[in-house]
């Protein structure tokens, strides 16, 4: 039996290539003083091994910081909070532009009015010490209840100076979820609208903790009055902020240790769970993006992304350390492209969902626009796309004659393009590359992650992977040998994505079972999510171990649920529901009662030789399709649970066509292969119907 110096001997000596030159960093093993002895460097990672346990070198580092983990900004290591990080831009900044709005209090809507950093910071002492005035002590939890407009980064930044806890609610929650959040989490003050203000008085009297409801953009004089025995206050903002003023108070700033911000993940098969993070998590996670990218004063960006979500907050952490000018969107997606339009951002970060729709746009413009107009955009294309990928420079012939009027859809300024919450399409991404001739990076991460976990490194063109590990964590495969994942696949290494450092949240709230689900006794997080690692030290999302996915939209879905929602069906025998990041609907297999779809079949006056030809017909699909609509609407499906294309099959899902457990339940990864054709067949007609909806 080898001895542990044995193994660690054996270990290095596997991981040794031959042949190995001064002139070739790509090859070099790298003496390591923190995770492991040595390290091995792969492009963009450097792969480390852990404990020796298994003698694999499959912990995986940015290149950018292989030997420690990245917990503060390098330029300045004294900020430690998100106080710390907006007493930085207040002092650094605090005439340079900050929160810019085009919506004026009359309701018109003109050119972006801004308020600077100082400015900025005058409010948030005001709304910080009138919440103090009305009782809130240190810890306690204050909502936010509206969508992206100045005082919502106002409020947040009082929270953090004040060493209160932000509680993001918002309305995809809905009213359920959301007196389900206030609840559990002790909310003591909340700020709404006047919209969702009356949706919050309807189940007032069943969130007894809350003390305070701020109304932004309401008027004391038209706010309704509440009984004395709910023991609640109902004043304007603007009323909050006179008596913040009146009784200013000083900070009273919180430590790296201390939560930050309970974001509750939206529940498919439950209830929402408090993801619980620190001002340590999300500066670590802001510090470690600053490594790949940096932002500069001279930038502006649009804030449209849910502020709810924790991508659009980290985007807001490092804007703020960047001293960076946000403008926000009217509050109506319908007009964002307008609001781009004026703003003209230098920033713009997105989800898949837009991109595939400007992608759209531009390609359906194109091809209706003429032949000779469309060989000019080809040639153009595929020329400057050669020299991209070649690491050359693009003459700029072609972005005079065709790709700046393309670039001026997003303000013409735009330098930097971000995608995350979803794979984006590699085509889709070639092509912002091309037309838009910026920097495009993807990113991968999660709300119990503080936001990002690994993103695509600067130079780097090649697409379809989520890039190399963010500077403050680490990242694992772990082997899923019941769905045939293994550090051993060929060609590349496979399993469940796991992630350790200073980014990793400290558990749901008030729910210690489903954190020891997902937190390891050693510090790792396993994100269900199952990725191979590509060549350069590459990380790209191939599946998902848990049975529930996320659409292109961003929204979860649990199929389970709603195959039991289906199964009510008289048509129905076995239901397998199927959707993914890269697509917005959901799709269904349909193993049909024979008898049912016989009896429909002679009622309609439908001749068939057997079951097989009656499920390829159109009209038992639609006919299959309206009743599953009908059961859906009955169960209260949300839209993006419902299917919106069915294949028919005559065959049962069992245990002998290996579509079955023993115990009965549907191998989704076995269906997903064995449908394959079928699956793809269905959303290739729903992008015929649909093409800009489809592929989101």
């Amino acid at each position: 039996m080898e001895s542990p110096a044995q193994r660690r001997l054996r270990a290095i000596r596997s991981h040794l290539l031959p042949n190995t030159s001064d002139d070739d960093p790509q090859t070099h093993i790298r003496s390591n003083i923190t995770a492991g002895e040595f390290a091995q460097v792969q492009g963009y990672s450097v792969v480390l091994p852990e404990k020796l346990q298994t003698g694999k070198w499959n912990v995986y580092r940015s290149a950018r910081s292989p030997f420690q983990l990245v917990s503060r900004f390098a330029d300045h290591p004294e900020i430690g909070t998100l106080h710390d990080n907006f007493v930085h831009a207040v002092e650094t900044f605090r005439d340079h532009k900050y929160l810019g709005t085009r919506v004026q209090a009359d309701g018109s809507v003109g050119e972006y009015k801004w308020m600077t950093y100082g400015e900025a910071g005058t409010a948030r002492k005001a709304v910080g010490s009138g919440l103090q005035f009305n009782g809130l002590q240190k810890g306690d939890c204050v909502g936010i209840y509206f969508i992206n407009r100045p005082e919502w980064l106002i409020v947040d930044h009082a929270c953090a100076a004040f060493s209160y806890i932000s509680v993001p609610l918002y309305d995809t929650l809905g009213p359920d979820a959301v007196r389900y959040v206030v609840n559990h989490a002790d909310v003591r003050a909340i700020f709404c609208v006047p919209q969702t203000l009356n949706s919050m008085l309807s189940f007032l009297s069943e969130i007894p903790s809350v003390r305070i409801i701020v109304v932004v953009g309401g008027i004391d004089e038209h706010l309704p009055s509440l009984p004395s025995a709910s023991g609640v206050k109902l004043i304007s903002y603007s009323r909050l902020t006179v008596q913040g003023c009146s009784n200013l108070q000083p900070f009273c700033p919180p430590k790296p240790e201390d939560i930050a911000t309970i974001c509750y993940t939206s529940g498919t098969t439950g209830t929402p769970k408090g993801v619980v993070l620190t001002h340590g998590n999300l500066i670590a996670n802001a510090a470690g993006f600053s490594r790949a990218v940096k932002f500069y004063p001279s930038d502006v960006s649009i804030s449209y992304l849910p502020l709810a979500h924790i991508y659009e907050r980290t985007n807001q952490v490092i804007s703020v350390y960047s001293g960076v000018a946000v403008g926000f969107y009217q509050g109506d997606n319908l007009k964002l492209m307008d609001d781009i339009a004026v703003l003209r951002p230098t920033l713009f970060c997105s989800v898949p969902r837009l991109y595939n729709r400007i992608y759209a746009g531009i390609t359906n413009s194109v091809s209706n626009s003429g032949l000779l107009k469309e060989r000019l955009f080809k040639a153009a294309y595929n020329s400057k796309k050669h020299t991209i990928m070649s690491g050359q420079r693009s003459s700029p012939i072609w972005d005079r004659l065709v790709f700046n009027k393309i670039r001026d859809k997003l303000g013409g300024r735009v330098r930097f393009l971000g995608s995350g919450a979803s794979p984006l399409s590699p085509d889709v991404m070639d092509f912002l590359r091309v037309c838009f001739g910026c920097q495009v990076l993807e990113g991968y991460g999660m709300t119990e992650t503080s936001c990002i976990i690994s993103i695509m490194d600067e130079g780097d063109n090649l697409s379809g992977h989520v890039g190399s590990p963010n500077t403050a964590c680490e990242i694992k495969l772990v082997d899923v040998p019941e769905m045939n994942y293994t550090s051993e696949d060929q060609p590349y290494p496979r399993g469940e994505i796991c992630v350790r450092g200073p980014i990793i949240f400290q558990g749901y709230y008030k729910n210690e079972v489903q954190t020891r689900e997902v937190l390891d006794d050693d510090g790792w997080l396993h994100t269900g999510d199952i990725g191979l690692w590509l060549p350069g030290g590459r990380l790209k999302i191939i599946d998902r171990k848990k049975n529930i996915f996320k659409l292109a939209q961003g929204e979860y879905i649990a199929p389970e649920k709603v195959e039991n929602v289906y199964s009510k069906c008289k048509f129905v025998s076995q239901c397998f529901i199927y959707g993914d990041s890269f697509n917005a609907t959901l799709v269904a297999i349909i193993a049909v009662d024979p008898d049912v779809l016989k009896e429909w079949a002679s009622s309609a006056g439908i001749k068939y030789e057997d079951v097989g030809q009656l499920c390829n017909d159109p009209r038992a699909r639609a006919a299959v399709l309206a009743d599953m609509d009908e059961i859906g609407r009955e169960a209260q499906l949300r839209g993006f649970e419902y299917a919106k294309a069915v294949t028919l099959v005559p065959e049962a899902f069992t245990l002998e066509n290996g579509l079955l457990t023993p115990t009965f339940k549907i191998k989704r990864p076995q269906a997903k292969e064995y449908f394959a054709r079928a699956i793809s067949d269905m959303y290739a007609e729903l992008s015929k119907s649909d093409p800009t909806m489809q592929k989101m």
